[in-house]
């Protein structure tokens, strides 16, 4: 496997993604993208975006409380739940935060594939609660679903490293 090095003066080329080496990486098949119809060249940029902007409105409801909460009883079970996330004194604020920081590196179009990782878990969860205890919020969910699956899929010359059976360490120093 060839690694990349950047320096001032060059720029490689990250293998499976179609564009430079650096902290915001095009999803795969950019150079590709720039040839195909105009909705396959944008379909990324508008799904990064609308994930992006849920979870950053929704990380930030955590912290802040700005919308209004949902009208009519919660089921025993959604309720229990959530105030078992609250009485941890730190779970809640840390999905949130995790939300809010993924959420803003979407926007941003930076650390894309690493904001997808961060926020699969939090997905799955999302998609449980509303599954198992509150169906009402299955719609969104399935869209989040959706998304983080479509995005993955766009920048998946980025993780086909990380899902490799077997891998050996790199090291960055000289063999004498």
């Amino acid at each position: 496997m060839a690694t990349a090095i950047l320096t001032r003066d060059t720029v490689s080329e990250a293998p499976g993604t179609g564009g430079p080496v650096g902290l915001c990486p095009s999803p795969v098949g950019a150079k590709e993208a720039k040839r195909s119809p105009l909705m396959a060249r944008h379909a990324p940029t508008v799904a990064r975006f609308g994930l992006g902007l849920v979870f950053f409105v929704f990380g930030l409801n955590g912290f802040l409380s700005f919308l209004p909460p949902p009208s009519g009883p919660f089921p025993e079970a959604a309720m229990a739940f959530g105030g078992a996330l609250m009485k941890t004194g730190y779970l809640f604020q840390l999905i949130k935060g995790t939300e809010v920081l993924a959420a803003a590196l979407l926007l941003a179009n930076c650390f894309v594939p690493l904001a997808l990782a961060l926020l699969a878990p939090v997905i799955v969860n999302i998609v449980a609660f509303h599954a198992f205890l509150e169906p009402s919020g299955l719609t969104l969910a399935v869209v989040l679903v959706a998304l983080e699956i479509y995005l993955a899929w766009a920048y998946r010359g980025v993780y086909r490293p990380m899902l490799a059976a077997r891998t050996r360490p790199t090291f960055n120093h000289k063999e004498s």
